[in-house]
């Protein structure tokens, strides 16, 4: 299978061996960073550093005319990846005989909540959540889609990766995140995820809902989840906490809103793409999940998109949805992590992508060649030479 790594550009850029070491890999696909969150990144190999801290959401090139005058507009990086950072890995990169695909982080931008307030999702108490853009929003919508346009038709890629395209929610590995304290569960995780914003609010009274009976409903929902009573995984316990009828009628409401959004994105890189230009999301199939693997209809998003990457690591079970609607030519993308001190298993990466392709997946994505170390990515190189 097609196998490609992640990368971030100061992975590269400022060190004249690093595209040549993963040509010599075998790795011929490089998924380059071109819009992301805030981040502390190790660099193992760097010449110059070790560790790189992006302290804000940002574009790793310069920021194009279309936001001249606007209030939401991209933030520039500051000098972990200043100027055409992006661009200049990518030509590396390419010289060294790999093909370049753009990576867009979407809507996961703490710096934007922190200064435009009204862009977040409001939870049921009247929490923010400043990381997470409410993507019904009008104005937010507006600026995520031409986002994803600008930031993924990079000069010389041939494709793009769309993570964090659909809702964020409560999860989301926070600087000193300290909410683990009480598990939530799939139930807790969606109901301290609903956004309460004027937008979301028009929302449900449009599926039918009184949006200040429902906060009452998900509030006393959660008080179980408080007193440590987690319920089984998935959709019933929801149901369960605030009934069958306003479940459906949150969940109808967010899937609208995170499928036209999908449609919008993708329709807005088409549109400045070259011909040929591969457009895949990061996803989940259980639609009403949210985070960097945005929950999706497969069916749907398989109809729009080229294809989808799918978290893999330790099972690939969430492949199996994709499969079942797959289309000739769709890429499934089992993503699985290559590095052994984030929870990755480089060691098995050949049994783990045999296992993938058995459920489907089409490709491979490496998470991540910039952070593994010499000794994860030995064991890559021996996978990658072995599948040749």
């Amino acid at each position: 299978m097609r196998a490609a790594a992640f990368l971030y550009p100061w992975d590269v850029v400022g060190d004249p061996g690093a595209a040549e070491r993963l040509a010599g890999l075998g790795i011929r696909q490089v998924t380059l960073a071109a819009a992301y969150h805030s981040t502390r990144a190790l660099t193992p190999r760097h010449p110059r550093h070790r560790v790189v801290t992006a302290a804000h959401a940002a574009v790793l090139y310069p920021p194009g005319e279309r936001w001249r005058g606007r209030e939401l507009r991209p933030y520039e990086a500051g000098d972990w990846a200043s100027g055409d950072a992006y661009g200049e890995a990518a030509r590396a990169l390419q010289d060294a005989g790999i093909e370049v695909h753009s990576w867009v982080v979407l809507a996961h931008n703490s710096r934007l909540g922190a200064d435009h307030p009204a862009t977040s999702v409001v939870n049921a108490y009247g929490d923010r959540y400043p990381w997470a853009p409410c993507i019904a929003a009008p104005a937010t919508r507006a600026y995520l889609v031409d986002l994803a346009a600008e930031a993924a038709v990079r000069p010389g890629a041939r494709g793009t990766e769309l993570e964090s395209c659909g809702w964020y929610g409560l999860a989301h590995l926070h600087a000193h995140d300290k909410i683990a304290g009480v598990p939530l569960g799939d139930a807790g995780q969606y109901l301290m995820s609903l956004c309460f914003c004027s937008s979301c609010r028009d929302g449900y009274a449009g599926q039918g809902l009184d949006p200040d009976a429902l906060v009452s409903t998900v509030r006393e929902g959660l008080e179980p989840v408080w007193r440590g009573a987690v319920d089984d995984a998935g959709w019933p316990p929801v149901e369960k906490l605030i009934g069958a009828r306003e479940a459906a009628a949150t969940r109808a409401w967010r899937e609208e809103a995170a499928r036209t959004l999908q449609e919008a994105a993708i329709g807005a890189v088409r549109a400045a793409a070259p011909a040929g230009f591969q457009v895949l999301l990061h996803a989940d199939p259980l639609s009403y999940r949210c985070g960097a693997n945005a929950g999706v209809d497969p069916g749907h998003v398989l109809s729009v998109a080229d294809g989808v990457v799918v978290p893999c690591t330790g099972g690939a079970r969430a492949l199996r949805p994709f499969a079942a609607h797959a289309r000739d030519g769709s890429v499934l993308a089992a993503n699985l992590t290559v590095v052994s001190g984030m929870g990755g298993s480089p060691a098995t990466l050949a049994a783990d992508a045999a296992a993938a392709a058995g459920l489907g997946a089409t490709e491979l994505r490496l998470y991540h060649a910039g952070l593994a170390s010499d000794t994860d990515l030995a064991q890559v190189g021996k996978a990658l030479s072995r599948a040749r």
